[in-house]
């Protein structure tokens, strides 16, 4: 695995502390009782996954794979992770 870039993308890490942010937002307000912002937490935590698509979208995710490496990856019996 360790030679695999799995998740090490800006999108990913952009979507991922969105993410993160907003499920920190909604669990103080969930402790705190205030149900409307619990809700605005869960959505910017949404938001956190919209944002990484749009950014991989643009080219910021992980590069597609050639076709021909994965014929020869698949031949070779191995797959990528």
């Amino acid at each position: 695995m360790a030679d695999s870039s799995h998740g090490h993308t800006p999108a990913a890490w952009t979507g991922v502390t969105i993410a993160f942010i907003g499920f920190c937002v909604s669990s103080v307000f969930l402790v705190l009782a205030q149900p409307l912002l619990v809700i605005a937490g869960l959505v910017i935590a949404a938001l956190g996954g919209v944002v990484g698509l749009i950014m991989r979208s643009m080219g910021l995710g992980m590069p597609e794979e050639p076709a021909e490496l994965a014929a020869r990856r698949q031949e070779a019996g191995v797959a990528q992770h």
